[in-house]
């Protein structure tokens, strides 16, 4: 799993109050996140819910 804007996955999963393997697998195309989930790893990562989109 790779950086994002400075964040370990691990880091971003935490600020983002999700775990890891949620974020992981949303980044590998294992899983589609939800619309929440998207909106709060935006907000993690300081960028708008399009940029993720």
């Amino acid at each position: 799993m790779g950086e994002h804007r400075g964040l370990s996955a691990r880091a971003l999963a935490d600020r983002a109050g999700l775990s890891q393997a949620y974020v992981s697998q949303i980044e590998t195309g294992k899983r589609e996140g939800s619309i929440s989930a998207m909106k709060v790893l935006a907000g993690a990562l300081n960028v708008g819910l399009d940029d993720l989109v």
